[in-house]
């Protein structure tokens, strides 16, 4: 069942304009919604009364107005110091995100939904519940808590967490509106990463977003993507493929491929000379990802030498691609392992 949640008072997600027009509707002046703007976005506040810079009388009777922050339900770091969090939403929901860092970057991977209706076969949020789709804000907010967690900038973000992006496109979209406009990151740092859905990813084009698009492929034809991604059933791969190409022409962004390389199952090279057919001739990068093991089946990851012999095919059929080691698998905190409970 879906859950709704009544969160359209929720300030955070605002644009600057918007706060503007809100702290009139209040009686104050036009100045306080970028005085509002600096300490959602960049100070953190956690509640109107915090905001030391508003009148002490007018403060007092903000106390009940809800801001749009989570609380830490939970929290665990990794070896590799991959940071996992659970947080707890207004509706009482557990919802998590992964903050990842390097030595020059910050990544927060984000939730987009309180579990996901995909169901895919080797994920761990696929074999969990579905509640209910993310605010913007709720979205927004993750990324706040991994910043003030870190007391680092945060860079990148990636939507790649509990979720599929594109069946909560206006909220997503939004989201990235207020990362970009509002919390400073630049669009070409955020990527938005589906498994596919009709007519959809034409929707986001048409949106002349910048951000860095990732298609979750997984398979190199169509029965094999079923029985992986049952969502893949109304939705054949050549057609997903052409959507792919009209992104392109209509974004000048090429299209990310993601592939988990499970042992045994999609990891031989007949499947890499498959994938290659497939994308030859196409502005497009490849992403393998080893699998990253969950309790709930018995998928195996491929060695490291059956990883670099797909990834010398496709290179020999002159395709992009690069291996992408999971961080934050200790903490079950790795790509395919989130889940809204711990």
């Amino acid at each position: 069942m879906v859950i709704q949640t009544d969160s359209e008072e929720a300030l955070l997600g605002k644009s600057l304009s918007e706060l503007t027009e809100w702290v009139q509707q209040q009686g104050q002046p036009a100045y306080r919604g970028k005085q509002l703007h600096q300490w959602l976005y960049q100070k953190g506040a956690r509640s109107l009364t915090e905001v030391s810079v508003f009148p002490k009388r007018w403060r007092e009777t903000l106390a009940d107005q809800p801001l749009g922050r989570s609380t830490l339900h939970y929290r665990s770091i990794a070896p590799d110091s991959t940071r996992k969090y659970l947080l707890r939403l207004s509706d009482g929901l557990i919802v998590e995100t992964v903050g990842m860092p390097t030595d020059k970057r910050l990544t927060v991977c984000v939730s987009s939904q309180v579990g996901c209706p995909m169901a895919c076969d080797f994920c761990a949020t696929g074999k969990g519940s579905f509640s209910r789709n993310l605010k913007a804000h709720e979205i927004v907010d993750q990324v706040l808590t991994v910043q003030e967690d870190f007391q680092q900038r945060v860079s990148n973000v990636v939507f790649m967490g509990m979720g599929e992006p594109l069946t909560n496109l206006d909220e997503v979209v939004a989201a990235v509106k207020s990362l970009n406009q509002d919390v400073g990151i630049g669009q070409r740092s955020l990527t938005v990463s589906t498994v596919g859905l009709p007519g959809r990813i034409r929707q986001l084009a048409q949106h002349g977003l910048q951000i860095t698009f990732a298609v979750s492929l997984h398979a190199s034809n169509q029965p094999l993507r079923e029985q992986l991604i049952p969502s893949a059933r109304h939705y054949p791969l050549d057609t997903l493929l052409e959507e792919c190409r009209e992104y392109l022409q209509l974004t000048g962004r090429r299209v990310s491929f993601e592939y988990i390389l499970l042992a045994g199952v999609n990891d031989l090279p007949e499947h890499a000379a498959e994938l290659a057919e497939h994308l030859r001739g196409f502005q497009t990068h490849v992403n393998l990802i080893p699998y990253n093991p969950i309790q709930e089946v018995d998928y195996q990851r491929p060695s490291q030498q059956r990883t670099q012999a797909f990834q010398s095919v496709l290179e020999q059929e002159h395709i992009a691609v690069s291996v992408r080691y999971s961080r934050g698998l200790e903490a079950d905190a790795a790509c395919g392992q989130l889940r809204s409970n711990n």
